[in-house]
């Protein structure tokens, strides 16, 4: 992966990319706050790339997206915000003809693409939906969800349903709350069966976004690896874990492959910051810049402490290498803190 392939240490993330796709909440901002260097760092990478911005919440319209950020001073149209609604919508147009009844599950973030992508829009079962599509709102409740586990009924033989993501939960100014995982899994446990499913990290999300931008060579940046890289792993796009977000040292040291970035940075500015190649020296050290690691046994070296974040990507390279799980292996604990 690209993480440790750079021959050249002069060799920048973005070189020989022609999208950048961000995530948002812990990528470009938290809360109502724009994250530190986020903003100029992308302005700056715009001027040599396209820019997109993908989100998983259902919730808001692509243009209120976008004024959030253009908020931040980012310049973005609404037609720069890839959302799981939309990559839904795709979904639904291979699997029911155009103009179909559709009970949908959500508000005007759902509602809207819905509509304007030529479905007919209805709220009850009792309307002879073609399929079932959900996301969360938070005037979601129970009326909602029943009628949409009425619809699909039980077994596997009913009418397609698609959820634009799942996760678990969303963030919020008061902490984390119930996301749309949790009301999926609620219509799950009811009918017996699982959706389709659009955002990340599934594939639909980004296949939106690398048709809509015609991307050759696109790269998406994430804070979790459990649904930004692991979403980009299987979509075969280069990915960057940043560490502003969710996931820090401790959950990369721990990622299974499936959830390995090809690159980690501090913050965005390692977007335009030359990238250190990995060195591997006698009895499988591993060396990044100015720090290096190695595999004793069962137990991770530091040889050489250097800055936190290269002795970070060294003892990654170190662990992932090893074929070993994390809790087979004895990590320091610098490592992680």
């Amino acid at each position: 992966m690209a993480l440790f392939r750079m021959r050249n240490s002069g060799r920048r993330v973005l070189d020989d990319v022609d999208v950048v796709l961000a995530d948002l909440d812990g990528v470009v901002y938290k809360g109502a706050d724009a994250i530190p260097h986020a903003v100029e760092s992308l302005n700056r990478a715009a001027q040599g790339a396209r820019l997109g911005y993908i989100t998983n919440n259902a919730s808001r319209t692509d243009e209120a997206v976008a004024g959030q950020l253009r908020g931040f001073g980012l310049d973005v149209a609404a037609s720069d915000v890839v959302t799981s609604p939309q990559a839904a919508v795709r979904l639904l147009a291979q699997q029911v003809p155009a103009g179909s009844r559709v009970l949908v599950v959500g508000g005007e973030g759902l509602t809207s693409v819905v509509a304007a992508a030529g479905f007919q829009i209805v709220d009850s079962a009792d309307d002879d939906p073609a399929a079932v599509i959900q996301g969360f709102a938070p005037e979601v409740g129970w009326s909602q969800l029943a009628e949409a586990a009425y619809a699909l009924g039980t077994g596997d033989d009913g009418i397609p349903w698609i959820a634009t993501n799942t996760d678990w939960t969303l963030p919020t100014s008061r902490g984390l709350a119930p996301g749309n995982g949790t009301l999926v899994s609620a219509v799950h446990t009811a009918v017996g069966r699982l959706p389709l499913v659009a955002g990340k990290p599934e594939t639909p999300i980004f296949e939106e976004a690398t048709a809509r931008f015609r991307a050759k060579h696109p790269i998406f940046i994430g804070d979790r690896l459990d649904t930004d890289i692991a979403g980009a792993n299987r979509a075969g796009i280069a990915s960057v874990h940043v560490l502003t977000g969710v996931d820090g040292a401790k959950q990369l040291l721990a990622a299974g492959p499936e959830e390995r970035p090809d690159f980690i940075l501090e913050d965005l500015r390692g977007l335009h910051e030359p990238y250190p190649e990995a060195e591997e020296g006698r009895g499988g050290q591993i060396t990044v810049g100015d720090a290096a690691v190695r595999l004793n046994g069962h137990r991770v070296e530091v040889v050489r402490e250097g800055s936190p974040l290269n002795l970070l990507r060294a003892a990654c390279r170190v662990i992932w290498d090893s074929g070993l799980a994390i809790y087979a292996l004895d990590v320091p604990e610098r490592l992680y803190r």
